[in-house]
């Protein structure tokens, strides 16, 4: 069980308070400025369904690094049951959502937290999350999961293979894009690994001081997000940070560090952050997908010319993973020290 000394923020806010402790005082340059950008516009809309899709898509993917899709095939009462099921959990009394604490001296361990990565000197996210381990089938194990609502179990099991489904449509039609074999970056992952993360932003009595997630780029393949009407997720864009409008039918892709590496840097990994608000609390559910521990990921052979050398080192996603967490995100300063 995870330690009674680790505060959940949703508690600091059932308490009362009208400032925020220090420790999730982001520094002056990481706060978040509202910039024009951050309130129109919005990340490109995807519709898979579409004939325009396969141009689309890899303008997406080079431009931006994330997009929204729809005509994605996941029933839309999938998604709002996702939505409610998470909501349900962490409305919940303290007590229930506790008999669920994640173990906090294990980085990304199953379970409820608050606190992601293993250092104990970086600023706090505004934030709690349930972890879950979805596949392989063997690292699934739905009694470690919420048992409220009673049909929460079946959902994210359902989730999970629908998410896992549409990665994978998602990552033959990146391959297809830069004329590589369809499988190619299916391959090059093998088998995967898919986290689904479900997070809860309570509302921010200082949301110009606090992000409910710092800025970073995922370390994986490939994500796929939905998140609820209030939104709070920003891309980077050209310097500016881009607000993904919510859209309640579409699930976001946000390409991820591992894909930069294998497309030799054709497509970016996109960097991201969460703000958070004074009024509303906000859901998100993040679905990764990833490589196991024990593969090497590179670039594409194919995708090595000279007129694109090639950019980055060979890397152990184990070894990856560990930098990640010990160092913490920062911007996308782990993929930036494998460059060439």
């Amino acid at each position: 069980m995870e330690a009674a000394a680790i505060s959940r923020v949703q508690t600091l806010v059932e308490s009362g308070l009208s400032q925020i402790p220090s420790s999730y005082i982001q520094p002056p340059q990481h706060r978040p400025n509202p910039s024009p950008s951050a309130s129109g516009g919005g990340i490109p809309v995807v519709d898979l369904s579409s004939a325009a899709a396969s141009a689309d898509l890899p303008r997406a993917c080079r431009e931006w690094g994330a997009f929204q899709v729809v005509g994605h095939g996941v029933p839309l009462r999938l998604l709002d049951a996702v939505r409610s099921s998470g909501l349900r959990f962490f409305e919940s009394p303290q007590g229930e959502r506790i008999r669920y604490a994640c173990d906090p001296a294990s980085p990304a361990s199953e379970g409820y937290g608050s606190r992601m990565l293993a250092r104990d000197d970086g600023v706090l996210d505004w934030r709690d999350y349930f972890d879950h381990h979805t596949l392989p089938e063997s690292r699934r194990n739905p009694s470690r999961w919420p048992h409220f609502p009673p049909s929460y179990r079946d959902v994210m099991v359902e989730y999970s293979d629908r998410m896992k489904v549409l990665a994978q449509r998602l990552l033959r039609m990146i391959s297809e894009s830069l004329d590589l074999p369809s499988s190619y970056i299916e391959d090059a992952v093998g088998e995967v690994y898919q986290n689904i993360t479900i997070s809860y932003y309570s509302p921010c009595p200082q949301p110009d001081l606090a992000l409910g997630l710092q800025a970073h780029s995922d370390m994986g393949a490939i994500t796929l997000l939905i998140q609820d009407d209030v939104g709070g997720l920003e891309v980077l864009k050209d310097g500016r940070w881009v607000l993904a409008q919510p859209l309640s039918d579409a699930i976001i892709v946000i390409l991820a560090d591992q894909t930069e590496i294998i497309t030799n840097g054709e497509y970016r990994s996109s960097q991201h952050r969460a703000v958070v608000n004074s009024k509303q609390a906000r859901l998100s559910v993040a679905t990764f997908y990833d490589p196991a521990k024990t593969r090497k990921i590179f670039p594409a052979p194919q995708l090595v010319t000279e007129s694109s050398p090639l950019k980055y080192k060979e890397v152990l996603y184990g070894d990856y993973v560990s930098s990640w967490y010990s160092k913490g995100p920062e911007g996308k300063r782990n993929i930036d020290a494998l460059k060439i």
